[in-house]
């Protein structure tokens, strides 16, 4: 019966391409933030690449060094492991950004979602008052940074499960 003795870990491979992630989604909210996309609904749905591809290849990686094998809930692990050092990377640098580097930003994203939604005309004065205050308050500070990694976590987590059926590839049992 032969063994399989590689050291490979879902901690080091999910770490690694965290951080590639992490560093990849900075860099692309940083081309939103400097040309004043953020808001944009269209560039946050294309974002969702970047995750998508940092799991793909995370997985790639992890049955290369795997001997070609990973199972679901490894590809899953993998995936909400990577979406956690990538939001926490892109929580920190959104409030850095936020704070230091452009503290006006804030003002300016709120009242282009303030005109979105004016203009949907769905919405009272005091509704948009209401959820752009709401809105605010989980967005700015330390406590941005906190549900920043809550949503990344979820998002990974859900794209993990559908990623994870496609490029699981378990070791048989019999062998």
């Amino acid at each position: 019966m032969e063994t399989n003795t590689t050291s490979v870990t879902t901690t080091s491979v999910s770490l690694r391409f965290g951080l590639l992630t992490g560093l990849v989604s900075i860099i692309y909210m940083f081309v939103l933030f400097v040309s004043n996309s953020a808001a944009n609904t269209a560039a946050q749905w294309i974002g969702l690449v970047i995750p998508i591809v940092g799991i793909y290849l995370a997985h790639q990686n992890f049955k290369v060094q795997n001997g070609g094998f990973m199972s679901y809930g490894q590809g899953l692990g993998i995936g909400v492991m990577l979406s956690a050092f990538s939001g926490l990377l892109t929580g920190v640098f959104n409030y850095v950004y936020r704070t230091i580097i452009d503290p006006e930003m804030a003002g300016r994203m709120m009242e282009a979602v303030r005109a979105k939604m004016e203009e949907a005309g769905n919405m009272t004065d005091e509704q948009i008052d209401g959820a752009l205050k709401m809105s605010e308050k989980f967005s700015s500070g330390p406590i941005g940074i906190v549900f920043g990694v809550l949503i990344t976590v979820f998002t990974g987590f859900i794209l993990s499960l559908i990623i994870s059926a496609f490029t699981k590839h378990a070791q048989p049992e019999f062998e």
